[in-house]
């Protein structure tokens, strides 16, 4: 047997969509993607404070709103 490295799964009895399944969920926990979407260009530092401020607040009013009671509906 092979010592493999990184992301990787065996495929047993030729169950390719299940193995295909496992790797996809290794590579999304590992967060492989989002690194290389970040890689992709160069933000700038400020431009990256802003839309994290952003998506804090967004991240704030959804939270506010559900908390919010419902309207009364008579």
């Amino acid at each position: 047997m092979e010592k493999l490295r990184g992301n990787s799964v065996l495929v047993t009895d030729g169950n390719i969509e299940k193995a295909l399944r496992k790797f996809k969920k290794k590579v999304q926990t590992s967060g492989l993607l989002n690194e290389l979407r970040e890689r992709e260009c160069y933000v700038k530092p400020t431009t990256a404070r802003k839309l994290k401020r952003s998506a804090a607040r967004n991240r704030w009013r959804k939270q506010l709103a559900d908390q919010k009671l419902p309207k009364k509906l008579f």
